[in-house]
């Protein structure tokens, strides 16, 4: 007799190019279709990574609020009627909160959970498990407006909340069975926020496919980095928390010292303005070069000498293990979980949080090159991947 699939549902904000984003679609590569039943659930659609979506995955359609905060206002006054009007009011509600105080990214999903949630129809379907894979939005619609006989909630990233953020975000991780961080480190500093949660707390690191990454990384690019001197790459979204001043600093530093190199950065968000500034202000358009995003990066990361992360803080850093996957060098700042995978001097270097402890770091693989060659080989018989991690996750929903 054939047993019955589970029914399970996943929600995440968006499939752009991040960490949680690629941690997710390989999950979801893994999974044994002939057993389970997967929808998945956005708050923001047409991500580059939707593209590498099993063909098993429901997508299922945008909320009637995504549908319409899409909209132009023009045409929401256009099309008015009793549901849309409440929609429009909760719009903006949460716009005119947002513009009174500024505040972080956490902070945002609460002010647009208090504004919005009561605009947001409950999922009609029934779950055996349901997943929350981010922080925010997706956690508290997991937690209040799906029925599943079981709940999990992702911690991906390292949080410090307020007074009024904890109060408000404990009441919603309390309707969870377990909640999952993906480093030891995240797991600490959440738990130092919500230590009640110490029996429901679990490890399962972000997963990652190095077979998959390896066959990916073969294909073609549009020559991004078809340069003969360094090639330097950096990977993340272009925001404070990943410490592109601390980038832009060494990379002046670079240039000034006669380095012949580039430093290319995957990736977009709320700073490319100030960094571009930054780049005009500094002569450095030769040497800083924003390339936006792409859905296949690792053609990029295996062409590139050095990899840099100057992040200030990590959940996880996965793009450092995707660099160490592709054989790349690793100069990282030393944030709270870099540990997890980095071995100073063997498989990179792990510097301070500043700009000339990255630049000596740099200068030290450069100048150093018995150094290179011997992280170089190291990199090429340390393990690779760790798709044990789905075992965990196997062992999780049961």
């Amino acid at each position: 007799m054939v047993s019955e699939k589970k029914k399970m549902l996943f929600v995440i904000d968006s499939l752009d190019c991040a960490g949680a984003e690629k941690s997710l679609v390989t999950l979801l590569s893994l999974l044994d279709y002939q057993k389970f039943q997967v929808d998945l659930l956005l708050f923001g659609y047409g991500g580059m990574l939707e593209t590498f979506l099993p063909k098993e995955v429901n997508l299922l359609p945008p909320l009637s609020y995504t549908k319409f905060s899409e909209k132009k206002l023009s045409a929401q006054l256009y099309q008015l009627n009793k549901i849309s009007l409440r929609m429009l009011k909760a719009r903006l509600k949460y716009t005119f909160r947002l513009r009174l105080k500024k505040r972080t990214n956490l902070q945002k999903a609460r002010v647009y959970w208090e504004s919005i949630s009561s605009v947001i129809d409950n999922n009609p379907n029934s779950y055996d498990i349901a997943i929350s894979y981010a922080q925010g939005v997706p956690t508290f619609y997991v937690a209040e407006k799906v029925k599943a006989r079981k709940k999990f909630t992702w911690v991906n990233a390292v949080i410090k909340l307020n007074i009024k953020d904890k109060s408000y975000q404990k009441n919603f991780y309390e309707t969870f069975n377990n909640i999952i961080a993906v480093s030891d480190t995240t797991k600490k500093v959440f738990l130092d926020t919500f230590p009640e949660f110490q029996t429901k707390m679990k490890v399962i690191y972000d997963i990652n496919d190095q077979k998959f990454i390896s066959r990916m990384s073969n294909l073609k690019y549009n020559n991004y980095i078809e340069f003969d001197g360094l090639k330097i790459l950096t990977i993340g979204r272009l925001a404070s928390q990943k410490g592109y001043d601390i980038a832009l600093e060494a990379c002046k530093k670079l240039k000034e010292a006669g380095v012949n190199f580039k430093w290319y950065v995957l990736g977009k968000g709320p700073l490319e303005e100030e960094i571009n500034k930054y780049i005009q202000q500094k002569d450095l358009n030769n040497y800083f070069i924003l390339l936006g995003t792409t859905a296949n990066p690792y053609p990029i990361i295996k062409d590139s000498n050095i990899y840099v992360q100057t992040s200030r803080f990590e959940g996880f850093g996965l793009a450092i293990a995707e660099a160490r996957m592709l054989n790349v060098p690793v100069v990282t700042t030393r944030f709270d979980a870099v540990y997890n995978q980095m071995v100073h001097k063997k498989n990179g270097l792990v510097v301070d949080m500043n700009s000339n402890a990255v630049f000596d770091g740099i200068m030290k693989l450069i100048e150093d090159v018995s150094l290179k060659e011997e992280i170089i080989e190291y990199l090429k018989t340390e393990p690779k991947g760790n798709l044990d991690e789905i075992d965990k996750f196997h062992n999780l929903i049961g």
